[in-house]
């Protein structure tokens, strides 16, 4: 329809570019979502082996365990900078993913490329000059396996499951190498089956909630059936209580008033069955929301950090 003139009275509607919102915020900023601070409490793990061990009381351990920390989350960050780099093209048709800031356009992919491979090969050399060569040595492991967990073995049954597991177990593990702290075969298979329980319960949680939904999103969650998810969280669930008492069972006499570290086991099984609530329900999300927003679990772990730490300090 025109006026006088020939002047347009009812433009035709604008085209709406098919591209995902920007985020706001500058590259800097960007970067340092994509490296998903959220995630770095994970890493608090570093502390378990020198903890477990009674190694937490001198000024050069907490200076080499937050060195470890640091180098650690630099590598964790550096394998989500390329991660969602790779996967920038994906994330663009995803509805929540969209907004990542690689994604997005925040961030371009050449840049959280080149900073995700400086962050990876920087925390290496620096493990290797200041924390020794097992230290080193364990991180590009670590290293090794993300990358290779995001190019492929994330669409492989089972071995997806394994690696994320794998990735907290490492975690626990350094801490330890770091000091030269001998790790306990118990301490070993209660920290891995511990993560692919909870790792496990996640996957079984995502199941759960996209039974009925268009898509997925992970692509290999379509492969897996609910029933033989919560067959390997139960399985891990038992593996790691078993291998839990038998560690605490397995210590050695203490002058100690009581059995603490005995005693401590109730309060790691009561701690793996209110976790199992969640993950019956399928509202088992990531384990770091899942500890720190639940209360009752949180009085939990505080009573089994009391208990153990009581029979560490020999009281």
């Amino acid at each position: 329809m025109t006026g006088r003139g020939g002047t347009a009275l009812l433009a035709a509607p604008a085209a709406v570019p098919d591209t995902p919102p920007r985020a706001h915020g500058g590259r800097a900023l960007g970067l340092l979502r994509t490296a998903r601070p959220r995630q770095w409490v994970k890493n608090v793990l570093v502390l378990a082996a020198p903890a477990a061990a009674g190694r937490l009381g001198s000024w050069q351990t907490g200076a080499r365990l937050a060195l470890v920390f640091a180098l650690f989350t630099a590598a964790a960050s550096a394998v989500y900078l390329l991660n969602d780099a790779r996967d920038a093209e994906a994330d663009r048709a995803h509805p929540a993913k969209c907004r990542r800031p690689v994604a997005s356009g925040q961030v371009s992919t050449a840049l959280a490329t080149g900073t995700g491979i400086l962050l990876g090969l920087g925390s290496a050399t620096a493990a290797a000059l200041l924390c020794g060569p097992l230290t080193a040595a364990l991180l590009v492991a670590y290293l090794g396996m993300q990358v290779a967990y995001c190019v492929r073995l994330k669409h492989v049954l089972v071995v997806d499951l394994a690696v994320v597991a794998t990735g907290f177990l490492m975690r626990a593990m350094i801490g330890g190498v770091a000091l030269g702290i001998p790790l306990s075969r118990w301490f070993l298979i209660t920290t891995g089956f511990g993560a692919l329980f909870m790792v496990a319960a996640k996957r079984y949680s995502e199941a759960v909630q996209m039974e009925g939904a268009e898509g997925a999103t992970r692509a290999l969650l379509t492969q897996y059936t609910t029933g033989y998810l919560r067959f390997v969280w139960q399985l891990a669930a038992g593996t790691a209580v078993l291998g839990y008492c038998l560690w605490a069972l397995e210590a050695g006499p203490v002058a100690t008033s009581l059995p603490w570290r005995q005693l401590s086991v109730v309060a790691f099984v009561l701690g793996v069955l209110r976790y199992a609530v969640f993950a019956d329900r399928g509202t088992a999300g990531a384990p770091e929301d899942v500890v720190l927003r639940d209360r009752p679990l949180a009085v939990i772990g505080l009573a089994w950090v009391t208990l153990y730490g009581m029979s560490v300090a020999g009281l």
